[in-house]
């Protein structure tokens, strides 16, 4: 993809790793936010063809600790560490002077999105959250343990250090140490709902292992402005891999109701 500008960028003494493609004037920038263990290379080509399907500019970016920027001090996070993300990402944009962001948000990410949307409403134009969570669920924590599972007894730390390098055990740790302890059990962001004004679209795999449609189903009744779900049939946590097809026609339909 053409025009690729490579930064990193500090914030909060974070140095940030984050790809900029300025590809189109007076368009919005599409803003993708990975999940617990991704990062800007995990996402592949999905953000560059959502990109050019919808004639956005693009701006991607490993989260602290994640990728190519720096890494986490200690694994121990805070219980509202997704909401500190939320202010980082406002603070990112705002050193990029990107002022009209369409956020995409999986997982984490998606919460993250969700936080953004209400607490900076002049900043985000609309959001995109697949699998996003705003409340913990039983399901949450049995998809978390089998992946510790899988983290202890298969290559899996290996296959993560191609993207994350040194810092795989502590991301991984601050992932699931957190969502697993006893004081984030009421970790809960349905009270950011009714400040979301931005339009909505709540993308959801039906066998998600992740989250149950409860998920989706309190957001959109709970969001002020124009909102909609949509299930994807017999797909897991990460449908814009599973089915990249589905999710980049299902966003780009979405989209262009108010681009």
């Amino acid at each position: 993809m053409k025009h690729r500008k490579i930064d990193f960028v500090t914030i909060d003494n974070q140095q940030l790793y984050t790809e900029i493609y300025p590809l189109y004037e007076n368009r919005p920038f599409l803003v993708f936010l990975h999940d617990s263990l991704g990062s800007v290379e995990l996402w592949r080509d999905f953000p560059r063809r959502l990109a050019e399907a919808t004639q956005c500019n693009l701006m991607i970016y490993d989260r602290w600790g994640y990728g190519k920027s720096q890494a986490l001090p200690s694994h121990k996070r805070s219980k509202h560490y997704l909401e500190i993300e939320a202010d980082t990402l406002n603070q990112l944009l705002s050193a990029l002077k990107i002022d009209d962001a369409i956020l995409f948000g999986h997982s984490d990410g998606g919460s993250i999105a969700l936080i953004s949307a209400a607490k900076f409403p002049q900043r985000i134009k609309a959001i995109i959250c697949e699998a996003a969570h705003i409340f913990v669920e039983d399901i949450t924590l049995s998809g978390i343990r089998n992946a510790i599972s899988a983290y202890e007894n298969t290559n899996l730390p290996q296959r993560l250090e191609k993207y994350h390098a040194d810092k795989v055990d502590k991301l991984f740790k601050a992932w699931t140490h957190t969502w697993t302890r006893e004081d984030y059990r009421d970790w809960n962001i349905e009270h950011f709902l009714p400040q979301i004004n931005c339009p909505l679209l709540f993308i959801q795999g039906e066998l998600d292992e992740y989250g149950t449609l409860d998920q989706v189903e309190k957001t959109i009744s709970q969001v002020r402005g124009f909102s909609e779900k949509y299930i994807v049939p017999q797909t897991g946590h990460s449908p814009h891999k599973e089915v990249p097809e589905v999710i980049l026609a299902a966003s780009k339909i979405f989209m262009n109701k108010f681009l």
